[in-house]
């Protein structure tokens, strides 16, 4: 789904933004870690299960997440990747341990500023 120069990026940057909604509708934006493996996208949390984004997608199973940063200002040079992702729950050990994870599988995606 990716290009080399997008898989390259998303490995260079260390923080996204995830997007979800509760089953009412109530949206919620966090930042938040994660890891990738040329697939999926894991997301955690020291206490994952008090979170917005755990809850929202435990009831509603999809999410937006955005990569992004400024590669420079003058000139001004925004560039990232946003997705718009299923949503399921693992066990793994990741970036905050052995614990459960949302894995986001990317479904479709955008991206800027990196050619």
């Amino acid at each position: 789904m990716f290009t080399q120069t997008e898989l390259e990026y998303i490995r260079s940057q260390k923080l996204a933004r995830i997007g979800t909604a509760s089953v009412e509708g109530r949206p919620d934006v966090a930042a938040v870690a994660f890891d990738f493996d040329g697939e999926y996208f894991y997301i955690s949390g020291y206490v994952n299960q008090r979170t917005h984004k755990y809850r929202n997608t435990k009831a509603n199973p999809r999410a937006s997440l955005v990569i992004d940063d400024l590669a420079s200002e003058r000139p001004w040079k925004p560039r990232g990747i946003k997705l718009f992702a299923s949503v399921d729950f693992v066990q793994r050990s990741g970036y905050v341990g052995e614990k459960e994870y949302l894995r986001l599988k990317p479904l479709r995606k955008h991206a800027w500023g990196l050619e």
